[in-house]
C-alpha cells in the first residue's frame, strides 16, 4: 500500500498531465523531474500531518476540560459548540498578549528552550504514524529515534528554569529534570522488552507483530502498566506535575514566561501526553489494528482512550513529594521494568510468541 506521500505526489503528477503543464516549455522539464514533485508531496504531506497533530492536541484539551468538568460534577468549558471553541478563545489572547523578557534573564537561552520544546514535540509528531498508509517518515529505528527525542526534555526544562534567573524556575527545572531521568529508565527497560518480544524498533512491525499475535499487553501487562505510568510522569502530568507545582513553585519552570510563548509551551505539554498516549496505544494495544472502520480511527480512538485514562487518574489523585516522586521511579518501577523484561526473555525462549 502506498504511503500518503507517495499518494500525494501520484496526484500531483496526474494534475501537471491534465493541467498541459507538463506541455509547456521549461516548466515542463521541472513538472516532470521526480525530484521536485516528491519535494512538493513531501511538504503537503508534513502539513496535513501537522494540521491533524495539532487538531488532534487542541481535541486532547477539550477532552480533559469536559471530562474533569464532568467527574467534577459542572459543565466544563462552554465556549461556542460544546465548548469546542475555548481552545480557539484562549490561543487568541495568549497572542495578543505583550510578550515581556526578564531584565537579567539570558535571553538566547529563554528563547531557545521554548524553541527546544516545540521542535522535539514537532519531530515525535513525524515519527509517529496513525497507520501503515498515514505517516510522515517510515523510519526504521522510530522508536528509539522517538525516545531519544522525548528524552531531550528534561535538558530544555533545565535550561529555561536556569535561563530565566529566578530561583523558583531553577528549582522547577531541577526537579524537572530529576523526574523525567527517573522514569526514563524503567521507560526503556520495558521498551527493550517490546523489541526483544517483536524483533523490531519500526512502528509499522511492531503493530504488525500484535495483528499476527495477541496485544502486548496482554503478555506483558507489568510492562503496560510501567509504560503507562513513566508516560504520565515524562509528560509532567498529576500526579507527577510537581516541575509546575502552582502552589509550592509558583508555576515551576514556567513562571517567567508569558504570552504567546507560555501558550506554545502548554500546547507542547498536551502534544507530549498525546504523544505517550498513541506510544501506549501502538506498543500495547495493537495501534490501529481493529475489525472495521478505518484504520486511523482506530488509532485515535485507542489513543483517546488511553488519554481519558490519563485524566481519570489527574481526577482521582493528588500531587505527590519530590522524594516520593524519585522513589516511585527508582524503587518501584524500575524492579517492575527488569521483571517485564524477564517475562519477556523467558516468553521468547520457550516460543510461545
Amino acid at each position: 500500500m502506498h504511503d500518503l506521500s507517495q499518494w500525494i505526489g501520484d496526484v500531483f503528477t496526474w494534475l501537471f498531465r491534465l493541467t498541459g503543464i507538463q506541455e509547456i516549455q521549461g516548466i515542463g522539464n521541472w513538472a516532470n523531474d521526480p525530484g521536485p514533485v516528491t519535494f512538493l508531496a513531501i511538504v503537503l504531506t508534513c502539513v496535513i500531518f501537522f494540521v491533524g497533530a495539532f487538531l488532534v492536541g487542541l481535541t486532547v484539551i477539550w477532552q480533559e476540560r469536559k471530562t474533569l468538568g464532568r467527574i467534577m460534577d459542572r459543565r466544563g468549558t462552554q465556549v461556542g459548540m460544546i465548548g469546542l471553541f475555548q481552545n480557539f478563545a484562549d490561543g487568541i489572547k495568549c497572542l495578543l498578549k505583550e510578550i515581556i523578557i526578564p531584565k537579567e534573564a539570558d535571553e538566547k537561552l529563554y528563547t531557545y528552550a521554548v524553541v527546544g520544546i516545540i521542535a522535539t514535540s514537532a519531530m515525535l509528531l513525524g515519527l509517529v504514524p496513525w497507520s501503515d498508509r498515514f505517516f510522515v517518515a517510515n523510519v526504521p529505528l522510530a522508536l528509539l529515534v522517538g525516545l531519544a527525542v522525548f528524552s531531550l526534555a528534561p535538558f530544555f526544562i533545565l535550561i529555561g528554569g536556569w535561563a530565566s534567573n529566578n530561583k523558583y524556575t531553577v528549582i522547577g527545572g531541577m526537579r524537572g529534570a530529576a523526574q523525567l531521568i527517573a522514569y526514563e529508565v524503567p521507560l526503556l527497560l520495558v521498551v527493550v522488552s517490546i523489541v526483544i518480544m517483536t524483533g523490531s524498533l519500526n512502528f509499522n512491525d511492531i503493530v504488525s507483530y500484535q495483528q499476527n499475535h495477541l496485544w502486548l499487553f496482554i503478555p506483558l501487562f507489568i510492562g503496560f502498566v510501567t509504560f503507562f505510568t513513566c508516560g504520565i510522569a515524562e509528560a509532567e502530568r498529576v500526579p507527577f506535575d510537581l516541575p509546575e507545582a502552582e502552589a509550592e513553585l509558583v508555576e515551576g519552570w514556567q513562571t517567567e514566561y508569558g504570552g504567546f510563548r507560555w501558550g506554545l509551551i502548554m500546547l507542547c505539554d498536551y502534544l507530549r501526553a498525546y504523544i505517550a498516549s498513541a506510544l501506549i496505544a501502538i506498543l500495547f494495544l495493537g495501534g490501529w489494528d481493529g475489525p472495521f472502520l478505518w484504520p486511523e480511527m482506530w488509532f485515535l480512538l485507542k489513543t483517546f482512550f488511553v488519554f481519558f485514562i490519563m485524566i481519570w487518574v489527574r481526577a482521582a489523585m493528588v500531587r505527590i513529594r519530590t522524594d516520593q516522586i524519585l522513589k516511585i521511579g527508582w524503587k518501584r518501577l524500575l524492579p517492575l521494568a527488569v521483571i517485564n523484561l524477564v517475562v519477556a526473555v523467558a516468553l521468547k525462549a520457550m516460543g510461545w510468541f
